[in-house]
């Protein structure tokens, strides 16, 4: 049985798709299954192998699900009590610990860009364990010789290749083109998208000025807020280089979950900062006339 979850195990990281995997790892008095035995849960709800069955392996499985969405490992304890028993027609009475571990893909990098800043943190993110995949429209920056590394290197109009590519759910996104322009085009198709991370590139006069843009064209308010701009954690960062360890620094936190709900509070603070300094300077211009 094991030898199925394993190689469902295999199947899952090769297609990029998240799982739990759920492993009995202590077991005491009677119980339904031996340390060891092993099932993994998809976030659409499919299974493979089992943990015995009962009541407590449909515990097990929703803490599963929770655990891809959460992306944190938890160990649980089963008491498999006359409760179970009656419940299940299990007649056991022992005890078990369960440990349930997401599995999770290497995180998948779209750097949107390859000029500079692509250039350097494509080299540091690979070292670190991204898959990456570099997106321009030049052939003379987006080459196998400048990117040696690169899972994938795209030349194409980006946002014709981004109209047409599905990105995965858990993809992080980094959005470092060499034009305000290229900026904006890129956001709007990237900004509706279900990623794990979203980021661009610019000053908080430059992000201003493109949020204003897609505001202009009814972009909902709330896909703003989930995208990390000005990009990157604040380490004073100028050069190329230190840019692009900014960003890498903030792709890891959010693969850790360092960035939480109070640090998404605070981008939404930032965002409505930045919305109302927009509406005093066009009321200030406004007097001026």
């Amino acid at each position: 049985m094991n030898r199925e979850v394993f190689t469902a195990v295999a199947d899952a990281l090769e297609r990029g798709e998240p799982a739990a995997l759920v492993t009995i790892v202590s077991a005491r008095g009677s119980t339904p299954q031996r340390v060891g035995a092993k099932m993994l849960v998809f976030a659409d709800g499919r299974i493979v192998g089992t943990i015995g069955g009962g009541c407590y392996e449909n515990d097990a499985f929703w803490k599963a699900r929770e655990a891809i969405t959460s992306r944190r490992p938890q160990l649980v304890h089963y008491e498999l009590s006359d409760d179970f028993a009656q419940e299940t027609g299990l007649i056991c009475g022992g005890q078990m610990d369960v440990y349930i571990e997401p599995i999770e893909p290497s995180p998948e990098l779209y750097i949107v860009g390859a000029g500079h800043v692509g250039f350097h943190l494509a080299r540091l993110a690979h070292e670190v364990g991204f898959r990456v995949h570099v997106v321009d429209d030049r052939e003379k920056f987006a080459s196998r010789e400048r990117f040696p590394t690169a899972s994938e290197i795209v030349v194409d109009d980006i946002p014709s290749w981004i109209a047409r590519t599905s990105l995965p759910s858990h993809a992080y996104t980094v959005i470092v083109t060499r034009g305000h322009t290229n900026d904006l085009e890129a956001l709007r198709a990237l900004a509706p998208r279900d990623l794990r991370y979203l980021g661009l590139i610019g000053s908080r006069a430059k992000v201003a000025r493109i949020y204003d843009a897609l505001t202009v064209d009814a972009m909902p308010a709330d896909q703003l807020k989930r995208v990390h701009a000005p990009i990157g954690l604040d380490i004073g960062a100028v050069t190329p280089q230190e840019i692009a360890v900014s960003i890498l620094a903030e792709l890891i936190a959010v693969k850790h979950g360092k960035l939480g709900a109070r640090d998404a509070a605070e981008l939404s603070m930032q965002w409505n900062n930045l919305d109302r300094s927009r509406r005093e300077t066009r009321d200030t211009e406004k007097d001026a006339v």
